[in-house]
């Protein structure tokens, strides 16, 4: 993988400070993929097996009724929810622009959670952000 890619794992908050070394051993194991204008990069309800990190372009993430719920930009990464628990995906990602993305397996997002204690804490704090801000219509 290039030294951009690289790079572009040091922009993404979930791995802020972590040592060149493990970045470069993360951005080894990324395949670079683009998507053009419109793709559905993953589909709400359909099995997960891959983590993306958005390196190049806009995306935004969908509910089941095609309501935009965020978008994403540069360095904002999808995917982690259903290789964390297995499950189906939990929402629609569609390109809004041409986009760039580094894609991780699940076999080496495990193994990547295993040997780096500091990005799964990382994961499981934006998993909880997410699950405040869904809570907080409900709740208040």
């Amino acid at each position: 993988m290039t030294v951009r890619a690289r790079d572009a794992l040091a922009q993404v908050p979930l791995f802020a400070g972590m040592p060149p070394r493990f970045l470069k051993r993360l951005a080894d194991k990324m395949d670079e993929q683009r998507f053009m204008e419109g793709a559905t990069i993953v589909r709400q309800g359909e099995p997960g097996d891959t983590f993306y990190v958005l390196v190049e372009g806009e995306a935004k993430v969908k509910d089941a009724n095609g309501r935009t719920l965020s978008r994403l930009i540069p360095g904002d990464f999808f995917g982690e929810i259903s290789l964390m628990d297995g499950g189906p995906r939990t929402a629609t990602v569609v390109a809004e622009t041409n986009m760039t993305a580094l894609a991780l397996s699940r076999k080496d997002f495990s193994a990547l959670l295993r040997s780096e204690p500091k990005v799964t804490v990382g994961l499981l704090k934006h998993a909880s952000a997410l699950l405040r801000r869904l809570e907080r219509p409900a709740s208040g």
